[in-house]
């Protein structure tokens, strides 16, 4: 059937309406407007995800919700973090359907035991000053964010847990992820003394279907029990990884998809007698990459590295230190079979200074890879653990919440030329004015710096950290907390927050309505 007159001009206006074009010209009537350049725009909605903090009865777990103040001009917003829905009874199928009186039931009787379960927990309602939540209840849930409006360019949200004692003591910091497809973990275990678990969180209203891989350093490790795991609408599951296998590995890649849906997902490590922390996701796989925040103080430092592709990788390992760039004695190159696990004690490689770790290729083009490190300070039974993935470049901006008047520090890395950066403290969440100071970080070098805090600081503070001029700059936080006389300590590491993006002009072309 031909297009009628109506028809084409009805289409023509459907179509302008989705381009954004406010006027049409029709064929034969002059040339169509002139295509304008991608603009860059503040994204209007954000999604993060924070795992369940801890089962124990010994845990303190603070919430700090922060947008930075930008240039967006859109609505208000709110960014609000809210329970993820609590699963089934262990002895009930997750997926079973239940009528309706039992589910009123459960409703009530879950909202009796908890007030307030439905409401967020964390509401944050202004740009520019951070917003904090404390819970010690040993079943806190998942918690599922959306940040829309002024306060969705550059949200972030930082869970930290005080764990005093236990086989999970420690201090446990995570940035809250956004959900995704395609996760790698390089740095779990499933030996013995290891009680890793992955959490994965669905934000959606539909279930998501996830697979769990693990490799070691002879590859992929038997698994069945990590396929298919259903992760229910608006809920959150946790497994234990060395349940996932019988084989004993002391260095595992996780890596994990979904089928449907899509997931949050980040790594609870726990060593007997180390301490415990967060694993997050290496940045995607890539030729060269940048492990930045080595406290000067760590004695020892473990590079976990995987090559999920075909071929083999060999690649250099450098450290970027306080003052230079060189290679660790005897550690200067690492071969990476395919689909296995490399791992290297660089030992206390940092000697007492800053550092960061770059990974390049021997030769020519090389082969994409992932990795983080095992970084531990103290010893003996004072020594606590954490963890520095691969990450990617501060890039426009990047932000880092849950800082403290004594205890942060910022590691500054720039693997090429010379780099300036902008530092912004944010006004304390209790009380205190901002303060901002610029940074200038020597090509190849890692700059260590205490932030200056807020003037009149009150409660926790924000980082944000701009890139002015020069070179890319990876960043970390390094938050550290004494407890019975453990330097527990945690490390977060600062990529681009993706407050913008880039929207691409479109031109006028009819010819898609022709028959």
């Amino acid at each position: 059937m031909k297009s009628t007159p109506l028809s084409l001009i009805a289409g023509a206006v459907a179509l302008a309406a989705v381009t954004g074009f406010a006027a049409l010209t029709a064929p034969g009537e002059g040339e169509a407007p002139e295509a304008k350049a991608a603009a860059r725009l503040p994204v209007e909605r954000s999604s993060l995800l924070c795992p369940a903090p801890s089962s124990s009865d010994l845990a303190d777990t603070t919430y700090t919700s922060f947008t930075p103040e930008g240039e967006s001009d859109g609505e208000a917003g709110t960014a609000e973090l809210n329970p993820s829905v609590p699963l089934p009874a262990d002895d009930e199928d997750p997926a079973a359907g239940k009528d309706e009186e039992k589910d009123e039931k459960d409703d009530k009787e879950e909202k009796d035991e908890k007030p307030g379960a439905d409401k967020p927990v964390v509401t944050l309602k202004d740009a520019g000053k951070p917003v904090t939540a404390d819970t010690s209840e040993s079943d806190a849930p998942a918690l599922i964010g959306t940040a829309t409006g002024r306060l969705a360019p550059g949200w972030t949200a930082q869970q930290t847990t005080t764990t005093a004692a236990g086989e999970a003591r420690g201090l446990l910091g995570v940035s809250c992820t956004a959900p995704d497809t395609d996760f790698w973990f390089p740095g779990a275990g499933t030996a013995a003394t290891r009680q890793d678990y992955v959490h994965l969180t669905n934000p959606d209203d539909t279930a998501a279907v996830a697979d769990i891989e693990l490799f070691g350093p002879e590859g992929a490790l038997e698994s069945d029990a990590g396929e298919g795991i259903t992760v229910p609408p608006r809920s959150s599951v946790a497994l234990l990884i060395p349940t996932l296998t019988s084989e004993a590995v002391d260095d595992v890649t996780v890596h994990v998809t979904t089928r449907t849906g899509r997931v949050g997902a980040v790594v609870r490590v726990a060593e007997n007698d180390a301490g415990s922390d967060w694993l997050t996701a290496s940045t995607d796989p890539a030729e060269t990459l940048v492990l930045p925040g080595i406290p000067a103080d760590a004695t020892s430092v473990h590079l976990v590295a995987f090559a999920p592709g075909e071929d083999d990788a060999d690649v250099k390992v450098q450290l970027m230190g306080k003052n230079t760039t060189f290679a660790p004695v005897g550690n200067d190159t690492l071969h990476i079979k395919s689909r296995m696990t490399a791992s290297v004690d660089l030992k206390d490689v940092t000697r007492g200074e800053p550092g960061s770790i770059r990974l390049s290729p021997v030769d020519g083009d090389g082969t994409p890879v992932v990795a983080a490190l095992r970084v531990v300070r103290g010893k003996g039974a004072k020594q606590e653990i954490a963890y520095i993935p691969a990450t990617g470049p501060v890039g426009d901006r990047a932000s880092v919440a849950d800082n403290r008047a004594k205890g942060s520090v910022l590691s500054l890395t720039a693997p090429g030329g010379t780099a300036k950066v902008e530092v912004t403290a944010s006004a304390g969440s209790e009380g205190g004015e901002k303060t901002v100071k610029t940074y200038t970080v020597k090509g190849g070098t890692t700059l260590e710096v205490t932030p200056e805090v807020p003037s009149g600081l009150k409660g926790g503070y924000a980082l944000t950290v701009r890139t002015q001029s020069g070179g890319p700059v990876h960043a970390s936080r390094t938050l550290t907390v004494t407890e019975g006389g453990i330097q527990m300590f945690t490390v977060q590491t600062l990529p681009d927050d993706g407050g913008t993006v880039e929207v691409p002009a479109v031109e006028q072309d009819l010819s898609v309505l022709d028959d």
